[in-house]
This record gives C-alpha cells, sequence and structure tokens, in this order.
C-alpha cells in the first residue's frame, strides 16, 4: 500500500465515522421532536442570520432554536437547520430557504471554548425550557 491509498482510506474512514455520526444525532433529533410535541412546545418560524451578521431573515422553516444565539434549529420535519443565508434582496422580501444539514453530535465542534455543547444537552434545554426558552 502506497502513501496516497493510505490517505484514500483514512479519508473513507472519516466519512464513515462523520456519517454514523450523523445517524445518531438525527435519531436524537428525531426523539426530540416527538418529546417538543407531545409536551405541548410551541415551534415558531426560525430566522436565520445573514452572512454579514447584520440582519435575521425569516426562513420556511418551522421549528425550535437549540442555541440562544439562534444560530441552529430543528425543523418540525426532524430535520438539522444551521440558521445562517446570504441574505439578498429576495431572501429579505421572501424569506430564506434552507436546506437540511447534516446534524452533528457536538453543536459548534471547533468552536471558540466554551462555545461546543453537546446535542443531546441541547436538546434536553430546549425541552426543560418549555415556550419561554428563548
Amino acid at each position: 500500500m502506497d502513501a496516497r491509498d493510505d490517505r484514500l482510506e483514512m479519508a473513507a474512514a472519516l466519512e464513515r465515522r462523520r456519517e454514523a455520526e450523523s445517524r445518531a444525532a438525527a435519531g436524537l433529533i428525531a426523539a426530540f421532536v416527538r418529546e417538543a410535541e407531545a409536551a405541548g412546545l410551541t415551534p415558531e418560524t426560525l430566522t436565520a442570520r445573514t452572512y454579514d451578521g447584520r440582519s435575521r431573515v425569516r426562513t420556511h422553516v418551522t421549528g425550535w432554536y437549540l442555541k440562544r444565539d439562534r444560530s441552529v434549529g430543528v425543523g418540525t420535519d426532524g430535520c438539522f437547520y444551521v440558521l445562517s443565508t446570504p441574505g439578498g434582496l429576495m431572501e429579505r422580501l421572501r424569506g430564506a430557504t434552507l436546506a437540511p444539514a447534516d446534524p452533528p453530535l457536538e453543536l459548534g465542534r471547533g468552536a471558540r471554548d466554551g462555545e461546543s455543547l453537546p446535542l443531546q444537552e441541547a436538546l434536553d434545554k430546549r425541552l426543560a425550557g418549555g415556550d419561554s426558552w428563548g
């Protein structure tokens, strides 16, 4: 096996690990949506921060924010969303259309100290906070 083969195998192993993490996180999110609905947590129309950070734009996603800074959320569809958007004129007028993202088991991994949060902890806090959480 040469160095190129080693790199390809490492990349494949990393991708398999990322996919397994995403599947596990998706299971946690699906359970959260069921529990949030059973607890009567009212979903809301989520907003996304523009890339320049100056404003927020409404989206077509209904769900719950997972962090107080409203940077990520879960839709009633059971999907995970990173709430950021280019924020062009049409998005500001019509609302942003977001694509679901692969959910991580740790929110903000690689961010500055103190800004990462295990997904399960974020989901539990959101459930415990009820409608007055945000």
